[in-house]
């Protein structure tokens, strides 16, 4: 039976959030900020979850998940500003029971 994880995210104003994410809806981490509003409306998410912005950008501060990029994420983020070797595209993270525990911060805006 499917549970809830927990994931704590720091805001862009420096702020850390923990909360809840459901396992059992297809979720990802860019859907997570933006269900708890945990970026200005229309800073997140821009593409809608496609790979095709960076709005979703996020450094990951532990070793939950791997650092890995997918070849689309992988061009979004060579293109994009505030890049860091722990940068992942929120949109590009599911949420799964294997995420449990994961820590990130949101990128400075685009």
């Amino acid at each position: 039976m499917p549970q809830d994880i927990t994931i704590k995210i720091i805001d862009r104003k420096g702020i850390t959030h923990e909360v809840q994410a459901p396992t059992d809806m297809n979720l990802n981490i860019m859907e997570l900020i933006r269900m708890y509003e945990l970026a200005e409306e229309g800073t997140i998410g821009i593409c809608g979850g496609m790979a095709m912005c960076a709005s979703c950008q996020c450094y990951v501060l532990n070793d939950v998940i791997s650092l890995e990029r997918n070849p689309d994420e992988e061009a979004m983020l060579s293109e994009a500003y505030h890049v860091k070797e722990n940068s992942r595209l929120g949109c590009q993270i599911p949420i799964t029971q294997a995420i449990d525990g994961l820590e990130i911060e949101i990128a400075p805006e685009q």
